[in-house]
Parts: C-alpha cells; sequence; structure tokens
C-alpha cells in the first residue's frame, strides 16, 4: 500500500504554474475513450519542472510545443521537464469509462457518459494542475456516435456541430468564456428526454433552460424547471445577481455519489432531486428538489465566479450557498419549518460530527482524502456561521459585504478570510474574534442562570461559555445569543439579540414587574449546546406564548426529551416509568390550536429520535433509553387519542403538504396505540392520491409494526418496482424495521433485482439507512449490525471507497455508548483497518477513529 499522507492548509504554495487555456477534444469510444488535452501553460515562479496530477491514466503521448517531451510518471503525477516561461501542452491519454465504478472522473451512468470532477476528479481524465486556484478558458469538442449519444454536453455556450463523414458519428464544440477551476469541468454524452425553456433576466437577455431526464421520465422534470426558474428570479431580487451565460442546463442521472454538481452551465444532479410527480414524489421530495436545484443554481455566483483558493476553503462556497438555498427555501416557503429543519440536520448530525473522532473546524487544517470533507460540518455549520455574521451585521450591511466580496474578487479564487474581510469592510464591524469560528472545531457549550431581584425588579441572565473539540479548549467565540423575556400572561417584555464575547457575563433587565420567561437561544441563534435549567411550567409557557414558532417547537423538544431522561434514571433505579400530565397537557393544546401552521404542529408531534436523544448526552444508557423512548411516546398517543383522531380526520380534508404532514405524524402516534391500527394504515395506504399519504401510512406500519405491515410492503414493491427512486423509498423501510430478522432480511435484499451495490442511491437506501437510522438494530448489543456493515464496507472499499466513507460514519461515532458496544464497534475498525488495500477514504476515517 502506497504510504498515506496528510495535507496541511498550513503548507499551501501558490502554483509554480498556471494554464490559463484549455482545448479539450474526446473521442468517445466505449473502452477505449481517447482524451487529447491541449493547455497554454505560463511559468509563475523559478521552476524547471511541471508537476501535474494524474490517476488510472493510460498516457499516450506528452508534446511541448508540438514536440516530444521529457518527462517521468508516477502513480499520482506526470513530471514534466519545463525550463520555458509559457509554451503549448499537448496531453493524450486513454479511458475506459465503462469500468470506472468510482464514479468519479468520466463514467458511464446507464449508457450515458457523465462527469463527476469535484473535488480531485478531473486527474481521472487528463493529466493536469487539478486544483481550483488554476483558473482557465475551457473549449471542448465532444465526437461520439450519434444514433447511441444524440446529445453531447459540457459547460458554456455551443458554438460548433456537425457530423463525421461516413461514420455515422457526430461532433459539438463548447466554449465556456468564463476562467473555471477543473473541479467545474463536465461533459455528457447520451440519448435523453428534453425539457425545454427560458428565463428573461431581469436585463432582457433570454437564457435557454434545459432539463435533461432517462427516456419515458420528461413528465417528472416539471417541477425541476420550474424550480430553476423560481431560483434564478430569487437571486436577482435578493441578491442583486443575474445569470452571465446563454444556456442553463440540467442533467439527471441514476448513477451520482452526491445529490448535485455545479459544473457551470451544466450542472449534473443526481436523479433524487429532478424527478418528481405526484404519485411517485413525496412533498419532502419537492422541497428537495426546489432547494438543491437553488443550491446549485446559487453556485453560479458562490462558487464558480469566485470560487476557493485551496480545498481547505471549502466552507467559503459550500456555507455560503447553504445559506443562500436555506434563505430561499424560508423565503418561498414557512421560514419557521426551514428553519425546524436545518436545526435537526445540526443536532442529530453535526453536533455528533463535532463530538467525534472526525471533529474538524470548518475550515479544516489538515486532510488526507479530501472526500471526506464534504461534511456537515462544512456544510451546515459553515451557513449556521454566515447566519450568525448576517444576524450579526443586519440584511442590509450582509448585502453590502456580499457586494464588496463580488467587486473585489468575482474571476478569482479566494479564501474565507477573504469573505469576512469583505463583510468587515463594507460593514465597519470588527469582526476579528468572530473569525474563531473558522479555526475551532467542537460544539460550543452556553451555560445560563437566571436571578430575579423582587426589591429591584430586576431580571439577570448569568452566560459562560466553553468549548472543546477532542479534549483541548478553544477560545472565546462572538455568540450572537437571541433571547425573549415573556410575562406569566405570555406578553413579551424583551425580545433581541445579546453579544455573548467573553467566557462569562452577566445580562441585566430592569423594570421587569414580575420573574420572566426566558426563551433563550430563539431560532438557534448559533450553533451551540445550551444548558439551562428549565421547568415543566417554563418550557410549557413558552409552547404556548413564545412569539418564535421555532421557539415553541424548541420548547415541545426539551419537555419530551426531559421527560424521556427522567424514564431512563426511574429504569435504572427500578422505579415505574410515569409522564408529568402537564406535559400531556402541553402537547394536547399544540394539536388543537388553530391558529398555527399545520406543518409546525406535525414537527411538534414528531416526537425526538433515539440518535437526537443520544447527541443531548455524553454517556447513553441505550436499551433503558430505547424503553423510555416508547413508552413516552405511547403515553402521550394514548392520553392525546381523542384529539389525535379528531385532528387527523380534519386535515384528511385538505390537500396541502402542511396537511399531510400533520396527518402523517397523527396516524404514527395513533398506530402506537390505536385498537384498529391496522385499519387506519390500511384505509389510509389504499385510498390515497399521492406519494406522501401512501408512504406516510407505510412509515407508521413499519414503525409501529402493525399486523398488516409485510402485506402493505408487498403491495407498494409490485406496484413500484420498476421506478429506482420509489424503490429505494421501499428499501429503507425494509431496513427501518425494529426487528431481530432485520439484518438477514437486509442480506436477502441485496440479492433483490431492483437493488445493486454499483449504485449509490440503492446502497444509501438499503444499508445507509439501516446504520444510519435503524439505532435499535444496528447497536444491537450482539454487535451483529457493527459486523454487517463492515462486511459491506470491505467490499466498497475496492468498487467505490467514496460511498463507503460516507456509510462508516455511526460506526466510528462510538464514544457515547457502553464499554462493550465500543469494544465491538472497534473490533470491526480493526478488520477495516488490517485491509492490505484499505482506500485512504476509509483509512483516514479509521484510523482517526481507532486514536480517538
Amino acid at each position: 500500500m502506497t504510504q498515506i499522507q496528510a495535507k496541511h492548509l498550513k503548507d499551501y504554495q501558490s502554483p509554480e504554474f498556471t494554464i490559463t487555456d484549455i482545448d479539450l477534444d474526446f473521442i468517445l469510444d466505449g473502452e477505449a475513450t481517447k482524451v487529447t488535452a491541449v493547455s497554454k501553460v505560463v511559468r509563475l515562479k523559478s521552476a524547471t519542472q511541471l508537476v501535474l496530477d494524474g490517476d488510472k491514466l493510460t498516457l499516450e503521448a506528452v508534446l511541448i510545443d508540438g514536440k516530444p517531451a521529457s518527462y517521468q510518471q508516477t502513480d499520482t503525477n506526470l513530471i514534466i521537464e519545463a525550463d520555458l516561461d509559457d509554451f503549448t501542452l499537448t496531453v493524450i491519454t486513454k479511458l475506459d469509462p465503462a469500468a470506472n465504478s468510482s464514479l468519479e472522473g468520466l463514467y458511464m451512468s446507464d449508457g450515458a457518459y457523465c462527469t463527476q470532477c469535484e473535488a480531485e476528479g478531473f486527474r481521472r481524465i487528463t493529466y493536469f494542475l487539478d486544483r481550483p486556484d488554476v483558473l482557465a478558458k475551457y473549449q471542448v469538442r465532444i465526437e461520439a456516435d450519434k444514433q447511441a449519444f444524440p446529445f453531447l454536453l459540457s459547460n458554456g455556450n455551443k458554438v460548433e456541430q456537425g457530423e463525421m463523414p461516413r461514420s455515422g458519428r457526430h461532433f459539438v464544440k463548447w466554449q465556456d468564456p468564463f476562467p473555471k477551476p477543473s473541479y467545474l469541468f463536465a461533459l455528457v454524452a447520451g440519448d435523453f428526454d428534453l425539457l425545454e425553456d427560458k428565463f428573461v433576466t431581469r436585463s432582457g437577455r433570454d437564457v435557454a433552460l434545459q432539463v435533461f431526464v432517462d427516456k419515458g421520465n420528461l413528465h417528472k422534470a416539471d417541477h425541476a424547471m420550474a424550480s430553476l426558474k423560481k431560483s434564478m428570479k430569487w437571486d436577482e431580487e435578493r441578491f442583486d445577481l443575474e445569470y452571465d451565460l446563454d444556456i442553463y442546463m440540467i442533467v439527471a442521472v441514476d448513477f451520482f455519489n452526491m445529490g448535485a454538481m455545479e459544473n457551470k452551465g451544466l450542472n449534473i444532479f443526481n436523479t433524487k432531486y429532478v424527478l418528481a410527480d405526484r404519485q411517485s414524489a413525496t412533498d419532502e421530495d419537492y422541497h428537495g428538489i426546489e432547494s438543491v436545484v437553488g443550491h446549485e443554481y446559487f453556485h453560479n455566483w458562490t462558487g464558480n465566479r469566485v470560487t476557493c483558493r485551496d480545498w481547505f476553503q471549502l466552507s467559503l462556497k459550500e456555507g455560503l450557498t447553504v445559506f443562500r438555498d436555506q434563505e430561499f427555501s424560508s423565503d418561498v416557503g414557512s421560514r419557521a419549518v426551514n428553519r425546524i429543519h436545518a436545526i435537526k440536520v445540526m443536532k442529530n448530525h453535526q453536533f455528533a460530527e463535532d463530538s467525534g473522532p472526525m471533529a474538524h473546524p470548518i475550515r479544516p487544517e489538515s486532510v488526507i482524502e479530501m472526500n471526506n470533507f464534504y461534511t456537515v460540518t462544512v456544510y451546515d455549520k459553515g451557513a449556521e456561521v454566515i447566519r450568525m455574521m448576517h444576524t450579526i451585521l443586519g440584511e442590509e450591511a450582509f448585502q453590502a459585504g456580499m457586494r464588496c466580496y463580488f467587486e473585489r474578487h468575482d474571476g478569482k479564487a479566494v479564501t474565507c478570510d477573504d469573505f469576512v474581510d469583505a463583510m468587515a469592510d463594507a460593514s465597519g464591524k470588527d469582526l476579528t474574534q468572530f473569525k474563531r469560528w473558522y479555526s475551532q472545531a467542537g460544539t460550543p457549550e452556553l451555560t445560563v442562570s437566571e436571578e430575579y431581584d423582587t426589591t429591584s425588579n430586576t431580571y439577570h441572565l448569568d452566560v459562560s461559555q466553553q468549548v472543546f473539540a477532542q479534549g483541548e479548549k478553544g477560545a472565546e467565540l462572538h455568540i450572537p445569543f437571541s433571547i425573549e423575556l415573556l410575562d406569566s400572561k405570555g406578553r413579551s417584555l424583551f425580545n433581541q439579540v445579546l453579544d455573548v464575547t467573553k467566557a462569562s457575563q452577566r445580562f441585566t433587565f430592569n423594570d421587569i414587574a414580575q420573574k420572566p420567561v426566558a426563551s433563550l437561544l430563539q431560532d438557534f441563534s448559533a450553533p451551540v449546546k445550551l444548558v439551562f435549567d428549565s421547568s415543566v411550567e417554563q418550557l410549557a409557557h413558552l409552547m404556548r406564548f413564545a412569539s418564535s414558532e421555532v421557539a415553541r417547537w424548541e420548547a415541545s423538544v426539551k419537555l419530551v426529551s426531559d421527560s424521556i431522561w427522567q424514564n431512563v434514571e426511574h429504569l435504572q433505579s427500578g422505579e415505574a416509568m410515569r409522564v408529568d400530565p402537564r406535559v400531556v397537557d402541553a402537547f394536547k393544546g399544540m394539536v388543537l390550536d388553530s391558529e398555527l401552521d399545520l406543518a409546525l404542529i406535525a414537527e411538534v408531534l414528531t416526537l425526538p429520535t433515539l440518535n437526537t436523544l443520544i447527541e443531548q448526552v455524553e454517556e447513553v444508557d441505550l436499551d433503558n433509553l430505547i424503553s423510555s423512548r416508547a413508552f413516552v411516546l405511547e403515553q402521550i398517543a394514548t392520553d392525546c387519542e381523542d384529539e389525535l383522531i379528531a385532528r387527523y380526520r380534519e386535515v384528511t380534508q385538505i390537500d396541502s403538504a402542511g396537511a399531510r404532514a400533520l396527518k402523517n405524524a397523527c396516524l404514527n402516534l395513533l398506530c402506537s396505540v390505536h385498537v384498529d391500527a391496522n385499519n387506519l394504515v390500511s384505509d389510509q395506504f389504499s385510498q390515497a392520491s399521492n406519494m406522501t399519504d401512501s408512504l406516510g401510512a407505510l412509515k407508521a406500519a413499519v414503525y409501529n409494526n402493525t399486523d398488516n405491515m409485510d402485506a402493505l410492503l408487498k403491495e407498494f414493491e409490485a406496484t413500484w418496482n420498476d421506478t429506482p427512486l420509489v424503490m429505494d423509498k421501499w428499501f429503507m423501510l425494509q431496513a427501518s424495521i425494529n426487528s431481530d430478522a432485520v439484518i438477514s432480511n437486509i442480506d436477502k435484499l441485496t440479492a433483490h433485482a431492483s437493488f445493486s451495490f454499483s449504485n449509490p442511491n440503492r446502497v444509501r437506501s438499503l444499508i445507509g439507512a439501516f446504520a444510519s437510522g435503524n439505532t435499535a438494530q444496528f447497536h444491537r448489543a450482539d454487535g451483529k449490525g457493527y459486523e454487517y456493515l463492515t462486511k459491506v464496507l470491505v467490499k466498497l472499499n475496492d468498487t467505490n471507497p467514496q460511498v463507503a466513507a460516507r456509510l462508516i460514519t455511526p460506526l466510528i461515532q462510538f464514544a457515547k455508548f457502553d464499554a462493550n458496544r465500543q469494544a465491538l464497534m472497534k473490533q470491526q475498525l480493526k478488520v477495516l483497518q488490517d485491509l492490505p488495500n484499505l482506500s485512504k477514504d476509509l483509512f483516514e476515517k479509521v484510523n482517526k477513529a481507532l486514536e480517538h
């Protein structure tokens, strides 16, 4: 095995050579695709060797100014003798896209050629300076069989096309006028159905819009097209940003490691984020498509026009663009519900990453495999850091900072510091302390205590902060701390953002006639853990009166979580479990509230998952937690049964996403206690006119193990066995069954006609759903869940290590579990560590976990 070494941010050096222009010629021909790259190279430093990146390439020729060059070839580089200030470099390589199971570089997806070049996939196409700070103008010629591949697509604008005489082949030339890094290159060749439309920019330019989908799926592309047009309009109105090419293309492919890729002018999408109709896609799918289409479009400015200097700066484009897509979804939908979804990602996934062996700042200091750092920390915590800046500065100053950023850096590859500096300079705000968010790992903890002085009518909040990452204490951060104070009648006395900048601070509020109820860290104003003792009465008061709908939801989560943990203690001490009637009354009040957004009530009734609860403690008694959660859920459902049935029947008559969300939340709770659960789910399943209701019934059956679960799953399979994205939902449900037989069933399902280990969507839906979502069975005490995941990882290590590295996450986050489970998890990690051909994707995570 080649010696694996980490790369460090501190070692960054600007390139010795750059490439200003590149002409790429692709002759697509089965297993022997020929790529000719002609580059204009300019020397920037006193180097005499040009070192290019390359991986798994067959090299045919290297020419400098048309003459054979002197070079050395290694496993990862092409080292060319080049003591010249500028020259034309020609590199000819051959590829076998059909054999490329990693889905990086140029590969085949269901008979079509497509690419994935971020982060370091371009080096699998040709030898190149495959780094984001080398920006070149690309001209691309693609040649292929016309009948098999009628569409030949690349970045930029189409400038020429033609037939190859007497060969049945044709070609297309594309030219991208904007310099870009190699990771934004894209190529697609195939036969598709095409949906066309146009968008007229505010300056009056017509932009052609094209969405390419597999044959027979044209009717499922309308929502993606509508989402694209909505995104383009929103970016003009909210961020003053207009599209810059004559055409914008989206291609949906079924074999894709990621969700989507923002290649300039030619986005390549996982089918999951393009294809939708009411019968086959849920409301959640529709929202996901709108969000991801927006995200990739917004990258045109925040990522493409201004890109990253190096991959350690990934959050520069991803954190900012996630913030932008969250704001888009909030402006066109429910701001409260979208915020809740973002908070759930942070608390369920990012906090776990921050407390585990792969903890890293949003700007990492070192990496072994860059693909391992496309993480919830870089993306979602990165977005929270941008959101905090927006909170501190306000919308007007933030937009001034954005304008300054583009004026300074358009067409350049820059750093996170460059972005913060633009914000500081445009707003006049000192963000020096705030920059620590970029360099410190770990989740900060805010500990708050309150004091009320009846003689002076003064209320005090004492706030202290600390952050630890892998045992190391961090420096104080600038934390925007949003609070509201409510009186006993629910009236708002104070609603403001406080600046927490010191290790300990006291905030004093005068003229407060009675002790208020404090709503703290409203809307999750900073990505921190809050430690504050709230009574049942206080939380119930917030659920009823807080101005922020998100704060009302947060209070409900805290209320039910506290009840669950109290019952864990009861089990540990041999006491009977019980639920405070005031907890039930608070939930009953939410169910009956006719003023609230239906989708918000649905969020309240979707009680915290086991994974959410595990993240709330340092050490978890998993077996008692499982019992306690089930008891509390059933107790709330039992005591609210009449109200749940009434609300269920009421919202069944309403055709809206919020109504369907509430209906399915009610159904799930009812099925845990209702004597007629079988009929409840079968009636909804048989009468469903859309996938949201159909899947909602199935989930209720699976999560509550109803007697008719197997029959409903078989009926669903028979209906949808020829629709891959719907079968992914079916695989996910199979993987979610809380049964001792689930592992053997999953193993059998890997032989199902609709399953393939070569397709990341299928693998994520079955194996990923089990490891990440079926907490009780994955973490079963005999370790069989860990063994099965390891067996799959060994297989994927050879074929698609990037997917393997994503799936391993639950196995490396062992620190919160009991000694027995920790030992079993480490045992499986050692099995992986001992593999003679362990990929660097897995090597990095396995080694960090075992060293943790």
